[in-house]
This record gives C-alpha cells, structure tokens and sequence, in this order.
C-alpha cells in the first residue's frame, strides 16, 4: 500500500491556467489581426489575383477593339512588272499598288463584342470566386496555427505535470515510501511528456510557415472576435439567397452568357470576311496612249460547310459545357450549403460539450494527484487522470476554434467576409 508522500513546493501548472482552453490560447503577447484584415493581406500578394486581373484587362481590350469599323487592319499589296528580263527591253513597265479592308458581316461586330464583354464579366466573377477560396484557405491555415499552437500549450502543460509528479515520485523512492516501479512509471511518463511538446513544437512551426506564407507575415489572426452573433446577422439567410449570392454559380452563369455570345457570333461568321479597297496603276509601255489608273477592288469568299461546321460545332460544345457546369455547381453549393450549416450545429454542440469535460477532467486529475500524494491511489491512476486531463483540454480548445471557424464560414457562405 503506497504511504503518505511529502508534497514538494509546487511548480506553477500550466495546467491550472488551461482550466479555460480559449482564454489561454488567446493571450498573446500581440494581438493577432482580425480575419478581415489578414484576408486582405492575403490578397495584396495572391499571384492568382494578379494573373485574373490581367486577363480581365485583355478582354476589355478585345471588346473595346471590336468597336472597330473594320474586322480587321489594313492590307498593302504591291506588284513591279518590266520586260527586261526578257530581252526585249521595250520599256513595258507596271507598278501596280492598293490597300484593303476586311468588313464586319451583318451583325458580326456587335456579337464580337459582346463575346469579349461577356469572357470579361467572367473573369470579373472568377476575382469573387479567387477571393473566396483564398478566405477559405487563410481561414483553414489560421485554425490549423490556432490548434497546433494549442497542442503545443496542452503538451507544455502535461509535461510540467508529469515533471512535478516524477520529482515527487523520486523523492519519495529515494525516502523509501514509494516502489522504484512507481518511480520509472512517473519518469516514462515525462519523457513521454516532453516528446509530445518537441512533436506538437514542430507542428506548431510548420502551421505557422504555412500561414506566413499566405499572409507574407508571420501572424495569426484573431478568430475568436466571431461567433454565432454574428451569422444571425448575415444578409442572406435563405439557401436559395444564399446559392445565388455565391459566385461560383455567378461565374457559371456568366461563362454560359459568354458561350451564348459565341454561339451569336459563330452564326453571324457564316462566311469568311469579305475585303474592299483601291488600286492604282502605273504603266510605262512605249506607244501607250495611258499610263495611270485608279480602281476598286473586292474579295467576297463563299459560304463553306468545310469551314462553317466545325465553327458551329466547337460553339454547341462550350454552350453545353457550361450549361453543364452551371448545373453542377448549383448542386455543389447547394449540397456545400447544407454541410456548412450542419458543421455549425454540430461545433456548437462540441463546444459546449467538451468546455464542461475539460473542466470536470480537470477537477479529477488534480483530486488523483492529491489522493496519489496521500497514498491513497496509484501513480498509474493519478498519470491516467492527468493524461486525460491534457487529452479533454485539448479537444476543447479544438472545439472551440472550430466553432468560431464554422461560424466564419458560414458568413463566407453568405458573401461576407468578416
């Protein structure tokens, strides 16, 4: 039977200042930024934004170009004819000269247009949808930090524990009131201790680089300034509001309106361009009564099903595409929607659970220590207690950040980004 064991003064616990998991995580020496604002950090260097912000200026480009008068530049053509070659050397001689225009077929300008207009108004919604996702991954790495960061707190608080438990222990092995059993059983417990911290140590620093490079700093934001308070307030509270907001389906919707304009255009080029322009003509020809002209000239080509059906049938391919795609991102969001609002129901309820487990857990392992000190339990018990102490508090803090992560996404859900 294990005999009374003379406390130690105490180390102060890590322990006793986890009892609220949230409070401890949230102190830091500087205040995080907001997610807002680490969101927009994000964004000044997202590569993906520059790329899309590029393409939408071309298609601005291409629509403002396709107010031309013409469909396309000039055309210089020049011929030099002379009979010197030929031996005779009479003084025939032509230079020959005209500029031409291809011409818009009726209706092809206005669809050219409206194609570029369309591509450019997609591109405009594609910047939406990059801005949400990267929310989405800052939101993903900064919970990510947040919990390893939390870890690495439980992990520093269990092995202060399992520290001041071996030093009992060995003190008392040493006073001869306590087996050698016991002893190696509480000193395998701290060096089981301390490997934890140097594993949730490492974690803990490639959450953070991985953060630090989407934000370019070396922060974390502060998610625990959002809650459910804030998701009753969000302008859309319907899922059909809320799917149509999203834009992701906008972005479908507008590449089915582009490929709509291309099906125009590709009807309205049912022949290639035709070109009109003007010649002149200089002759040197002995014993010509003329030796300049001036004229028009004009180049119609002729419909072909050679030409013309694989137009159509590349224009009918990205209309159904898109069409396409459009019904299964309805389906994806909607079926999305429903999954972010049940991960909220679901963190709610985690939260409030495992906040009173901690405690409770908590209360118990202390009161196993106490009841181990004055022998009247095992050190296997009052290790087991304190294991899973450490184990409930960090289920807690888990919890905890992803309430607060659920309830951000859900106002991304709703086209906010808090």
């Amino acid at each position: 039977m294990n005999r009374a064991i003379p406390p130690i003064p105490p180390i102060v616990s890590i322990a006793m200042a986890c009892a609220l998991p949230w409070m401890a995580l949230a102190q830091d020496a500087r205040p995080g930024p907001s997610f807002h604002e680490a969101v927009g950090m994000a964004w000044a260097i997202d590569p993906v934004r520059t790329e899309l912000q590029v393409g939408h200026h071309s298609a601005r480009a291409r629509a403002s170009a396709a107010g031309s008068w013409f469909a396309g530049g000039p055309t210089l053509s020049g011929e030099y004819m002379d009979d010197h070659m030929l031996g005779s050397n009479e003084g025939y001689t032509t230079y020959q000269g005209g500029v031409s225009v291809p011409l818009w077929l009726p209706g092809q300008g206005s669809a050219t247009k409206q194609v570029a207009s369309a591509e450019a108004a997609s591109i405009d919604e594609q910047l939406n949808v990059e801005h949400m996702a990267l929310s989405i991954r800052v939101l993903d790495a900064a919970a990510a930090a947040l919990i390893a960061r939390a870890r690495m707190d439980v992990a520093h608080a269990l092995y202060d524990a399992t520290a001041r438990m071996a030093g009992n222990a060995t003190h008392a092995v040493h006073g001869g009131e306590l087996a050698s059993v016991d002893g190696q059983m509480a000193q395998a417990a701290m060096e089981n201790a301390r490997n934890e911290l140097a594993l949730a140590q490492e974690e803990a620093q490639n959450a953070t680089t991985a953060l630090e490079v989407l934000l370019g700093r070396p922060v974390v934001p502060d998610l625990s300034r959002y809650g459910g308070g804030d998701v009753t307030q969000a302008r859309f509270v319907s899922p059909r509001d809320m799917e149509d907001n999203d834009p992701r389906i906008k972005v479908a919707h507008r590449n089915v309106e582009a490929a709509e304009a291309n099906m125009k255009l590709a009807r309205r080029s049912f022949m290639p361009n035709p070109e009109i322009g003007v010649d002149a003509i200089h002759e040197k020809q002995y014993g010509s009564p003329w030796d300049d002209r001036v004229g028009v000239d004009f180049s119609i080509p002729l419909p072909s099903e050679v030409r013309n059906t694989p137009i159509m049938s590349e224009a009918r391919n990205r209309l159904a595409t898109a069409t396409s795609q459009e019904t299964q991102a309805r389906r994806m969001v909607h079926l999305e929607m429903m999954r972010v609002r049940e991960r909220l129901i679901a963190a709610t309820t985690a939260r409030q659970a495992t906040r009173s487990a901690a405690e409770n857990m908590e209360k118990r392992a202390q009161a196993q220590e106490r009841a181990w000190q004055v022998g009247e339990a095992g050190v296997d018990t009052a290790l087991a207690a304190r294991q899973a102490a450490a184990n409930t508090r960090l289920a807690s803090v888990r919890a905890e950040v992803e309430w607060h992560v659920a309830s951000i996404r859900m106002l991304i859900a709703t086209g906010v980004v808090p």
